[in-house]
Formats: C-alpha cells, sequence, structure tokens
C-alpha cells in the first residue's frame, strides 16, 4: 500500500506503478485557521487496509506543514493497525542542520528523526542527504538512496562528451560518480583566499579522466587545467540549488573560459527568490532536477530507485 502526501502525490502514484502495489487515497485539507486535516480514504479489495505501509512525503517548503502531515499520516496509520511503516522523505527538510554551528543552537534534523521515529515509524529511506550523518540519529533502519546514476542518464540522452562540473568541491563527489558513469570528465570550481575579504574561484587542476586506457592516466589520475572546458558542453551538477548564487558564480566563470553551454542538474531543485531566471540570465541552456521537490524544472524521475529501494 503506497500512500502520497500533499508534497509528492505525482512521485507517489510514479512508485506504486513500478512496484504494481495499490495506491491508497487520502483526503487532505486546511481549515480556516491554519489546522490541518487527514483522512486515509480508502481500503483494499479484502475491504481493510494493508499491513505495510509506503508513505511518500517529502518535507520541503513549507517545511512545517510538510512535517505534521507526514506525522498525522504515520500517527492514523498506527491508530488503524498497520503494522509497518516505511516512509520515502525524497527531500528531508531541516537535514542541513545536523549538528551545531553555534553555541545554543537546535539540532533541527536530530529533532525531526526523533519526531518520526517515536510516531513510530519503521524505516526510512531519503535521496542524497545533504549530510549522510543524519542517518546516525535514526536507531531503526534508514537509507540514503544516490540519484546519480539517474541523472547520468538523464545527462547521457541529452549530450555527448561533456564536461562535469562541481560547482564547489563539495560537490566534487557528485560530479565524480556522473563522470565514472558517462566515461567523461570532471572537474570543480575551486575557492582561493587571496586575503581577508577577497575570495577567486577558479576551476580547479585535478583528476578528471577515469579511464586506465588513457595514455595520460597515470597513477589513478589525470590532470586538467582551465582550459578544459573549451568548447565542450560543461554540465554543473549539485546536491541542492537553493538561492542559485553558486551557480551563477560557476556558469559565469565556464562562459569566460570558453565553454559552448552550459547545463545546470541538481537533485533537490529547491529554487527559491527568482533563483531559475537568475541562473538562465547568467547563460545556462537548460535547468534540470529531479522530483524529490515539485518545481518547473523537475523533469527527472526518480520513482524506479526509490521502488528498486523498497522492493
Amino acid at each position: 500500500m503506497i500512500i502520497g502526501g500533499s508534497a509528492s502525490q505525482k512521485l507517489a502514484a510514479n512508485v506504486a506503478e513500478e512496484l504494481g502495489d495499490w495506491l491508497c487515497p487520502i483526503e487532505t485539507k486546511k481549515f480556516p485557521d491554519g489546522e490541518r486535516y487527514i483522512r486515509i480514504n480508502g481500503k483494499s479489495e479484502n475491504g481493510e487496509l494493508d499491513k505495510e505501509a509506503v508513505i511518500v512525503q517529502s518535507t520541503g517548503y513549507p517545511q512545517d506543514e510538510n512535517l505534521i502531515e507526514l506525522l498525522f499520516l504515520i500517527k492514523n496509520l498506527k491508530s488503524l493497525n498497520v503494522e509497518t511503516i516505511k516512509v520515502v522523505i525524497p527531500y528531508f527538510g531541516y537535514g542541513r542542520q545536523e549538528k551545531r554551528f553555534k553555541d545554543g543552537e537546535a539540532i533541527s534534523a536530530q529533532i525531526v528523526a526523533n519526531l518520526l521515529e517515536n510516531a513510530g515509524v519503521n524505516q526510512v529511506l531519503s535521496i542524497n542527504l545533504h549530510e549522510d550523518s543524519v542517518r546516525d540519529f535514526f536507531s531503526i533502519p534508514s537509507t540514503n538512496i544516490c540519484a546519480m546514476g539517474t541523472i547520468a542518464e538523464y545527462i547521457d540522452n541529452l549530450s555527448n562528451d561533456p564536461i562535469i562540473i562541481a560547482p564547489d568541491k563539495g560537490a566534487l563527489g557528485f560530479a565524480e560518480k556522473i563522470a565514472k558513469a558517462l566515461d567523461c570528465t570532471c572537474t570543480y570550481m575551486d575557492k582561493v583566499r587571496l586575503g581577508p575579504d577577497k575570495v577567486e574561484t577558479k576551476i580547479a587542476d585535478i583528476r578528471c579522466d577515469f579511464s586506465s586506457n588513457d595514455p595520460d592516466f597515470v597513477n589513478n589520475e589525470k590532470k586538467v587545467d582551465m582550459k578544459s572546458v573549451k568548447g565542450k558542453e560543461a554540465i554543473i551538477i549539485d546536491d541542492i540549488i537553493a538561492t542559485g548564487g553558486t551557480i551563477v558564480n560557476a556558469i559565469k566563470i565556464l562562459k569566460d573560459h570558453g565553454a559552448k553551454n552550459v547545463r545546470v542538474c541538481c537533485v533537490h531543485p529547491i529554487l527559491v527568490n527568482d533563483a531559475i531566471l537568475k541562473i538562465y540570465a547568467a547563460g545556462a541552456k537548460s535547468i534540470a532536477g529531479t522530483d524529490s521537490l515539485k518545481s518547473e524544472v523537475s523533469c527527472i524521475s526518480i520513482a524506479r530507485i526509490i521502488a528498486d529501494a523498497l522492493r
């Protein structure tokens, strides 16, 4: 039995189709005073709810509403005698506050994990958690599914011989996974501090080719320089794009160094504060994200990899 929360109804339907499972209808609405109403509005062929349920619900904006709805769904299913509840949270809201960066801060990811577990969840699955350490807050099974293979398939149908670009070193692992899958090159944007108030971003000289047959591939690495993007289709990859500032900066540098065109891909397209407009205005040819969140650019389906993880 698959249940789709308000934030992920289409994705839940696609997961149900992938699994050949029953998509249970629900009724959800908001009262005039802002309170939520939840009703499980269907039963299986035997007239009862299944003993196992999978809830699919991202907890992106509005985070608090989506999280409360998810908790209501979990507790409601438990009270209706559903024995096993698996929760798929494609985008895990509050997942970026996994530690105290300043004294007195709430460790929001831990609090959310505790709420979910105390509500009665038996297993949690997410897509590309910003920090995998969030899973340490759970004592129940938790899975961090990687969407890079799915994004690589999308890029493979989009571009021939691209260069994959991580907009900062933190995203290099994502770029490497895609470059290996596509047997192409990758690099990243390196921030170099020139002084107390001045930072320069440049294309890094790093290992970027993963073919052992390449004569320049020595000791498991091959170096490239800033000329490596000239005349190439550059594809920027990141896990989360929120305001788009880092992406805009990367596009400008790639254009300055002669990239033929620049495309942008991400797992979680948050895209606030006119981010889509800013990215296109900077010169991007296209923007694509997965359907972990609903947005104008959510064109890469993660239903199959979620279904595979649930099997």
